[in-house]
């Protein structure tokens, strides 16, 4: 039997284009920080708190949108988050277990580096110096110059990807591309019928959506708590060494998308009422990720600049 079809206004294709976004976001929200602790080896700058507070937000958001009856890209995401969570905590832990050697011998190899080297790329540059001592007792010749040169490559590959002005150009792309893949989603799911405007009425029955209500506000709570153990070991070590930018600007971007594709699709008292513990969380928690990017501006700033070469 046919259903009657909702019309499309310009604020439901807002909300669309903005839950699209907000959904590109979280698909690629981990991968930048995965990547950092696979190349640094390690997974040390993570707050292991911060990710399992996340993690636990995250189950309550997501049963509490089932419940509430929230729209499905809203249910979507909560679905996505709980994976992601998952992946980045097994890299987390599979690194601790691997490496388990004290924090101020992990340190100290890194408190006096060569003034010389860029101070996003010494822990790359650090590794492949490494091995090119180790090779250089065992093979010489023309074969050891063209490795060394290699070496020296892809050591200034990623010093200039992860350093001044290529890092924010590398950052501000990543957001163009999110902003086209999430835009051209969802016209492709609108224009193929896979996506239409969800309708503002919930059919749940009030037992169902008070309890959503409760554990909407409980995942908000996780939320607005989870950073500060990352927030407070930052400043413990005066460093967001290891830390992505790009994870916590993507963070931003997709709370923000994620939050304002809520209030897009209406802005009634009681739909309003009953995303508000969503807004909490995903609005919220902007103010905290400003604070960590206030703190790598800091910190960055504290570290010794590298010597010009004259």
């Amino acid at each position: 039997m046919a259903h009657e079809t909702i019309p499309l206004t310009a604020r439901e294709a807002a909300s669309g284009l903005l839950g699209s976004v907000s959904m590109t976001c979280w698909i690629f929200l981990l991968v930048p920080q995965l990547i950092e602790n696979y190349r640094n080896g390690n997974a040390e700058a993570i707050s292991l708190l911060f990710v399992f507070v996340w993690f636990v937000g995250d189950i309550a958001n997501l049963a509490g949108g089932l419940m509430a009856g929230l729209v499905p890209v809203i249910v979507a995401i909560a679905v996505y988050f709980c994976i992601a969570d998952g992946v980045l905590i097994a890299q987390c832990l599979y690194y601790k277990a691997r490496t388990r050697e004290p924090a101020h011998r992990r340190r100290s190899s890194t408190e006096t580096p060569d003034p010389t080297t860029p101070l996003l790329g010494r822990r790359f540059s650090d590794s492949l110096q490494e091995s090119r001592r180790r090779s250089s007792g065992s093979q010489r010749g023309h074969q050891g110059r063209r490795e060394s040169q290699v070496e020296d490559t892809l050591a200034k590959i990623v010093e200039e990807n992860d350093f001044g002005r290529k890092a924010w150009f590398k950052n501000f792309a990543s957001v163009v591309g999110i902003f086209v893949i999430g835009m051209a989603g969802w016209t492709m799911a609108w224009q193929t019928g896979m996506w239409e405007p969800a309708p503002i009425e919930s059919n749940n029955p009030s037992d169902e959506a008070t309890g959503g209500l409760v554990l909407g506000y409980f995942s908000a709570l996780c939320y607005l708590g989870a950073r500060l153990p990352q927030i407070y070991k930052n400043y413990s070590e005066k460093s967001c060494e290891g830390l992505s930018l790009l994870f916590f600007i993507l963070s931003l971007l997709g709370n923000l998308t994620y939050g304002a594709g809520i209030l897009f699709h209406s802005t009634e008292k009681e739909y309003f009422l009953t995303n508000l513990p969503w807004l909490i969380g995903s609005l919220g928690t902007m103010f905290e990720d400003v604070i960590i990017f206030i703190q790598f501006r800091i910190y960055a700033a504290q570290e010794p600049q590298p010597s010009a070469v004259i």
